[in-house]
Parts: C-alpha cells; sequence; structure tokens
C-alpha cells in the first residue's frame, strides 16, 4: 500500500512539474502534397475565456526556392472541426484579405490542448488531418500583479504530501509498517525507493512553481 502510494505522489509530482514546463504547439504546419496548411491561434498564448482566433494559412509552393501562392477558396470543399477531449464542433471559417489565410472567431472555455480536422477536398486533393494547436492558457498566465493565492496554495498542498511522505519514510524505517514479500530485503528497499523517487518529484514541482512566481 505504501508503495502505492509513492508512486501515486511521484505520479502527480512529475505530471505537475511537467505541466509546467511544457512548451506549447504554437502553430503547426502539415502537408497534403502539393499544399501545405499551417493552423494555430490568432493571438498567442491562447487565454480562456477570452475570444480569439483559430487561424488558418495554406499554400502551394512554386517552382522556386522560396515562392509560394496562397490557395483560394478552400473551404468551399473543406469542413473544419475543433476539437477538445470528447467535444467537437463544427466551425465556419473566414477568409482573410490575404490570399490563402482564413479565421474562424472562437472563444476557449477550457484549459488545455486543441485539436483541429479538416476533411474535404482541395481542388481534387483528398484531405483529412487532424492539426494540434497551441495548449490554452489559463488566466493566471496574464494577470498583474500575479496573484499568489493559487501559487500559495498549490506550494503548501505539496509541501504537505511531503510531510505525509517523511512519515511514511519513519514509520517503515522504524518497523511499525511492515513490507511482506517473498523478499523482505527486496521489497524494503523498492519501498524506499519508491517514496525517494515520489519525494524528488514533489521537490521539483515546488521549485518550478517558487521560480514561476
Amino acid at each position: 500500500m505504501m508503495v502505492v502510494k509513492a508512486m501515486l505522489f511521484g505520479i502527480i509530482g512529475l505530471s505537475f512539474f511537467i505541466g509546467i514546463i511544457a512548451p506549447s504547439f504554437a502553430h503547426t504546419t502539415v502537408h497534403v502534397d502539393p499544399y501545405e496548411i499551417e493552423a494555430g491561434w490568432g493571438t498567442e498564448p491562447p487565454v480562456v475565456g477570452i475570444r480569439n482566433n483559430i487561424v488558418f494559412k495554406i499554400i502551394e509552393h512554386g517552382e522556386n526556392e522560396n515562392t509560394y501562392t496562397g490557395v483560394t477558396s478552400v473551404f468551399k470543399d473543406v469542413d473544419a472541426t475543433v476539437m477538445f477531449g470528447g467535444a467537437s464542433k463544427g466551425i465556419d471559417i473566414n477568409s482573410d484579405p490575404r490570399p490563402g489565410y482564413y479565421f474562424s472567431p472562437i472563444i476557449p472555455t477550457k484549459t488545455g490542448t486543441y485539436m483541429v480536422e479538416l476533411k474535404g477536398e482541395i481542388r481534387g486533393v483528398l484531405v483529412d488531418v487532424k492539426i494540434p494547436i497551441e495548449d490554452v492558457e489559463p488566466t493566471a498566465i496574464l494577470d498583474f500583479p500575479p496573484s499568489r493565492s493559487i501559487g500559495d496554495a498549490d506550494i503548501t498542498a505539496l509541501k504537505n504530501a511531503i510531510s505525509s511522505l517523511q512519515q511514511d519514510v519513519s514509520k517503515l524505517k522504524s518497523g511499525e509498517t511492515k513490507v511482506t514479500a517473498s523478499d523482505g530485503d527486496a521489497a524494503y528497499d523498492f519501498a524506499v525507493f519508491g517514496l525517494s523517487i515520489a519525494a524528488a518529484a514533489i521537490i521539483l514541482a515546488i521549485i518550478a512553481l517558487v521560480k514561476r512566481k
């Protein structure tokens, strides 16, 4: 039970730490020969609850290097769907004055990763792609002065988790908590190893939170 608890704390701590420093997708480009399709947010970083646009750039490269032509009237025969988790919604696409550029107004209501699906054909070329776009961020990314209440609560929770793990280690060393296995020494070592990983992950998460402030 203790090992499971330790591993659970470790996974939570690492996930929390990785979530803080994970890079965003920004604009993503896919190739559907002979076309190049780029999708992303009009305003970056995208923030939950704030009106934005999903934007597209669809081009066809020319014979000379670094030359291209914007593809027009793409969404006459292509359907666009925005997806988040298990939810999806068909979106209307507007043409930008620049040839090959398009946009669709949207207010993202949840933080996390969004994806755009395009299905149809461009001038006879079949298109069926899913394009991930930059993660939507919480409003805290734009807060100024920054609100410390959320960060402090996170740090307190992580410190409490470390305290709990320290108590578990003490109980394990004193013999109050028994570890049963065919090889007692191996089970003991594994339990201590699991608790160490969990503690290290939580400490990293606390350091990341402090640096973020």
